[in-house]
């Protein structure tokens, strides 16, 4: 067999057997590997390359010697699930950067982090002054994840005294112009509906680069014409505001008329339909 040819399967072989060990150790970012992950992964390409290059050695040698540097931070893995102080060792600690808006600066020190670095990470999560942040941690990945003080939270539904509906993953009905017809069969609709959708919208389903349909049955289309704006549906909330003011009139009735019988009758229909309005509102407003 030619060089050439030797080296070209090698090579393929190689990368094959580096693909399923790949596959073993599980998908993790870059951020998130610790330093057994980096040391391992740069020594694994290294012996790949070595291995399909090196014509003199047979290829076994450097199939062991891939499988113990890709299966060992596999082994470390398992070992931290099931001890904290081998999960301290391979992972380390969060250090705590900030408290009570207050900067720890000994412990700035001890990461190697900057002021500057330090203001850079935290504007990023939306924090742009100090004093504003109750607790500030360096996680062992290098993140830094930012607390706010309750007053600087921001404003959610729990806050008011709200209470909305989970919301549900919306699916994708068309993609790339073409109806996607098992998510639309997902959801309960049919190819009618989606047709009559867009035609409210006044699309056609040619240009749409993509839609979807959230828990509301609200359809949201991207076009392929970016110069053409597309309404936003508006369905529930004129459906919400109807209900409000069928509510409102009622009670004008109940207020206008001089008739015992109907002004009972009218104030008891505006109070069941205020109910109805109460229980209907998180699934309409959000």
């Amino acid at each position: 067999m030619p060089e050439w040819l030797n080296i070209v399967v090698r090579s393929i072989v190689s990368l094959a057997y580096l693909f399923i060990l790949t596959k073993l150790i599980g998908k993790r970012q870059l951020s998130q590997m610790t330093v057994f992950d980096y040391i391992a992964g740069i020594t694994v390409g290294d012996i790949a390359a070595f291995t399909a290059t090196n014509m003199d050695g047979p290829m076994l040698h450097g199939f062991i010697a891939l499988t113990i540097f890709a299966l060992f931070p596999v082994a470390m893995g398992l070992l931290a699930v099931k001890s904290k102080k081998v999960r301290d060792i391979v992972d380390g600690k969060g250090t705590v950067l900030i408290k009570h808006g207050k900067i720890l600066e000994d412990n700035l020190k001890k990461e190697r982090m900057s002021t500057d670095e330090l203001l850079e990470q935290l504007r990023l999560k939306n924090a742009f002054q100090v004093s504003n942040v109750e607790f500030a941690v360096m996680e062992p990945n290098g993140a830094v994840s930012v607390l706010l003080k309750s007053q600087n939270e921001p404003l959610t539904p729990k806050h008011m005294g709200f209470t909305v509906s989970p919301t549900t993953e919306p699916q994708t009905v068309i993609m790339d112009g073409n109806i996607m017809q098992e998510s639309l069969a997902t959801i309960g609709l049919n190819n009618g509906w989606l047709l009559a959708e867009l035609e409210k919208l006044g699309v056609s389903l040619d240009n749409v680069f993509l839609g979807q349909v959230d828990s509301n049955a609200e359809l949201y289309v991207d076009l392929y014409d970016d110069v053409i704006k597309v309404p936003e549906p508006q369905t529930l909330k004129l459906t919400y505001f109807t209900l409000k003011k069928c509510q409102a009139d009622i009670e004008l009735f109940a207020l206008s008329t001089k008739d015992q019988a109907a002004k009972m009758l009218f104030s008891t229909s505006a109070e069941r339909l205020q109910r109805v309005i109460d229980r209907v509102t998180p699934l309409m407003t959000r």
